[in-house]
């Protein structure tokens, strides 16, 4: 039954190696024959990514000096805010603005490799090191480019650019921090302590500290390019993928008052978190299920999995999703593992195929993805980190 303080997505902004926008996303995941990821194979070879798409940043971020002062992360994610305000119908709107708040889950900035590679090739044989390295951190890096390592930069440019005014909050913690992101939103909406919100992330997979973290993790995928349930019998491992995707999320009344067209109801959701021991997440998960079991409905119900492609977590995940016996699309397949943004791309994608009603094809060729051949009107979305954190969402039509 529908409630004045339910959570809608009245907005969705998504880029990713697939384009931008709804309509592109959801035309590359139905193409008549067969999907066909973008992944570049070369750059970063024996490892892969998926490439952010080409995009006309004017179209979202008007002033050439805003664009310069950000990095390739921050851009993504402007952008992908635009879009999202765009969708949402509130875009220049600002009474709309003065009051909507942000939450937005953010990594670290990027560095200036030649910098650091300056630093760190001479500091050995200076001969004072200590007073080499503060002297060159200060002289050596520009105040903007310094300062495009705080996370929370990501929110301020979006308020500078799109004017999101309200009250701003930046979480940091991976894959974990957009499903809190999301889950504070609903919740707050719940509480009557909002009624509109931009919630989302950003992630630039194309840099090479950052693919160096994950190989000295042993997380990457390096062997030629596989869907993310396939890779785990040749022992796993992450596609990284560039994507920005924001979502406005407003209560119903907010939505009706003033005649939003909304693309979802996130009728349920819940995060948490565990050590990982085996069997761990899948008690959270089992928890988490039990209590949204009531919006399942057999034969109209799907699951999209943001799960990462690491070895152990996903096998586990991919255990648990088959004694579901629900239809499955992992979405990494597609757009590759982007960290903080994979969530709020899982309830897009989700709130996309709810408003066609129809689930679209298998991603690969594998038991996993069974084809649906009938109505869509729910969707589980569920969240594994690749590291820590166990969400799911159930997305309904509004």
């Amino acid at each position: 039954m529908a409630n004045e303080r339910d959570a809608l997505i009245t907005g969705i902004g998504l880029v990713s190696c697939l384009g931008e926008g709804i309509e592109a996303h959801w035309s590359a995941l139905t193409r008549q024959v067969g999907f066909q990821p973008v992944v570049d194979t070369t750059r970063f070879a024996p490892r892969s990514v998926h490439p952010v798409a080409p995009l006309e940043l004017d179209r979202q971020i008007p002033k050439r000096g805003d664009q310069r002062q950000m990095e390739l992360w921050q851009r993504i994610g402007t952008y992908a805010a635009g879009l999202a305000l765009e969708s949402a119908g509130v875009k220049g709107n600002t009474e709309l603005l003065s009051r909507m708040d942000m939450i937005v889950a953010a990594g670290g900035g990027e560095r200036d490799y030649a910098v650091d590679a300056a630093i760190l090739s001479a500091l050995p044989s200076a001969a004072d090191p200590g007073r080499y390295l503060n002297e060159h951190l200060l002289s050596d890096l520009r105040p903007t480019l310094f300062l495009a390592q705080l996370s929370n930069l990501l929110a301020g440019n979006i308020s500078i650019v799109h004017g999101v005014v309200g009250s701003s909050r930046t979480f940091m913690g991976e894959e974990a921090a957009a499903t809190d992101a999301v889950r504070i939103a609903c919740a707050r909406i719940a509480a009557r302590q909002g009624e509109l919100f931009l919630v989302g992330g950003s992630y630039n997979a194309e840099r090479p500290d950052v693919l160096l973290i994950y190989e000295l993790g042993g997380k990457l995928w390096k062997q030629p390019f596989r869907g993310v349930w396939s890779r785990q019998t040749q022992g796993g491992g992450v596609v990284p993928g560039s994507a920005g995707c924001f979502l406005v999320i407003e209560s119903r009344a907010h939505a009706m008052s003033r005649g939003a067209r909304a693309l979802g109801h996130i009728a349920a959701i819940a995060t948490d978190r565990c050590r990982r021991n085996p069997g761990e997440a899948t008690r959270n998960a089992s928890a988490q299920f039990a209590a949204m079991r009531r919006h399942v409905e057999p034969g109209a119900t799907a699951v999209i999995s943001c799960a990462s492609g690491v070895h152990d977590a996903t096998e586990e995940e991919a255990a648990f999703l088959r004694g579901l016996g629900l239809p499955v699309r992992g979405l990494a397949t597609a757009l590759g593992h982007s960290m903080e943004p994979s969530f709020p791309a899982g309830l897009a994608v989700a709130a996309m195929a709810l408003n066609h009603a129809r689930l679209f094809p298998p991603l690969e060729d594998s038991p996993m993805e069974a084809p649906m051949d009938g109505a869509l009107r729910h969707v589980v979305v569920t969240s594994w980190g690749h590291w820590r954190g166990e969400a799911m969402a159930v997305i309904e039509p509004a």
